[in-house]
């Protein structure tokens, strides 16, 4: 399923092939929470400026409007109309977000709902039971995302029930995918490898999984409020026991140049709300650097938002014009700078390919690895 072509030193590129097509990699997972991303993009946007696969939320889509209903629906590429493929997480991270509302035993988590405080409980089984109810392509392992910091021996034991938890689910998906009510009878499993920032926890955690020969596997709880420094080290100590013929994930991550570091120490799967989430604030990703639109600066400045790219919105649209419509809070400005940013991201994947295929990648990392941390 997933075929290393190139390396240069530890970047990777490679192809990973599902049951709803084949994704080049390294790969940027543009996120649409609820099966859509914040700012009026549709899935249709999505194909335009270039996505390869989308990522929704298990929690969120249980809760509205509940995994049922898009069962009922036909799946989640039939429900909102998008024929590559989609990865959703597992909920886990949410269980760490509602810390004040949750209660962890060995058979899962119960907590309150955010939208209207009703109890919920999710273990490994039932998240396997939303995620196939989804039919997403590839299902992340139901785990706990430590906060960082934590006690050593919490986070030590913690590790050891995620690592349990995941046999359950590898256990349960097998049963869901020979069911013939299922609907995508080929659903992936990613595991995720958590121990926070001790490099020992992180390390063992990673052997057991590995072990569990799954489809994937992903780096979890990093990106909560560690130094960027601390996450390049935890990944430095975890990568070299990772599995070299399946893909992984740094989960959460990133900016623009988390990105180029993680690709630069061996990884290949990302996704964050940070392009999404900054556009619709007006803060804007070129290759000169971050562009903040609120600069009085931009008031009448008839250029696009970077003048190298083919985004829609770049082809058509000012930076005065998308400056007064961000400061006006209309949705079309907010809609028009995501594209761009998304756009912006995915681009940034594709050069990432080409020059590890052209073994240029260590002189295209020591270029941009500073203009992209930049303020215009």
């Amino acid at each position: 399923m997933f075929k290393l072509i190139k390396k240069e030193n530890r970047a990777r590129r490679g192809e990973f092939t599902t049951v709803h097509g084949t994704v080049q990699t390294p790969v940027f997972m543009n996120v649409g929470t609820c099966a859509a991303i914040k700012g009026g993009v549709s899935t249709k946007d999505l194909e335009e400026i270039g996505c390869q696969i989308e990522l929704s939320n298990t929690y969120h889509l249980h809760v509205r409007p509940g995994d049922d209903v898009i069962y009922k629906m036909g799946g989640i590429h039939k429900f909102f109309n998008w024929n590559k493929p989609v990865l959703t997480d597992s909920g886990g991270f949410q269980v760490f977000s509602l810390s004040s509302l949750r209660k962890i035993t060995e058979e899962g988590v119960e907590f309150a709902s955010h939208v209207d405080g009703k109890r919920i409980f999710m273990g490994p089984e039932e998240s396997m039971q939303i995620q196939s109810n989804i039919a997403s392509t590839i299902a992340m392992a139901f785990d706990e995302c430590i906060e960082n910091p934590a006690p050593y021996d919490y986070v030590k034991q913690s590790v050891e029930r995620t690592t349990r938890w995941l046999v359950r689910c590898k256990n349960e998906m097998a049963r869901l995918n020979s069911l013939d009510r299922t609907i995508n009878k080929h659903q992936m499993l990613f595991g995720i490898n958590q121990g926070g920032t001790y490099e020992d926890i992180r390390i063992e955690h990673m052997k057991e999984i590995a072990k569990l020969d799954l489809d994937g596997y992903a780096i979890g709880g990093l990106a909560v409020g560690e130094e960027a420094e601390e996450m390049y080290r935890i990944i430095d100590a975890v990568e070299p026991y990772m599995p070299t013929d399946k893909p992984r994930y740094l989960m959460g991550v990133g900016t623009p140049v988390n990105i180029l570091e993680a690709v630069h120490r061996g990884v290949d799967f990302f996704d964050c709300v940070m392009p999404s989430r900054n556009a619709r604030h007006g803060y804007i990703f070129t290759w000169e650097g971050t562009l903040n639109l609120h600069n009085e600066k931009y008031i009448t400045d008839e250029k696009p938002l970077s003048e190298t790219c083919g985004c829609p919105t770049c082809r058509n649209y000012s930076r005065g014009y998308l400056r007064h419509l961000i400061r006006s809070g209309e949705i079309l400005g907010m809609r028009l700078c995501v594209l761009h940013n998304i756009y912006f991201y995915n681009e940034m994947m594709a050069k990432i390919r080409e020059a590890i295929e052209n073994d240029r990648f260590g002189a295209f990392y020591a270029e941009y690895r500073d203009i992209l941390d930049k303020r215009i």
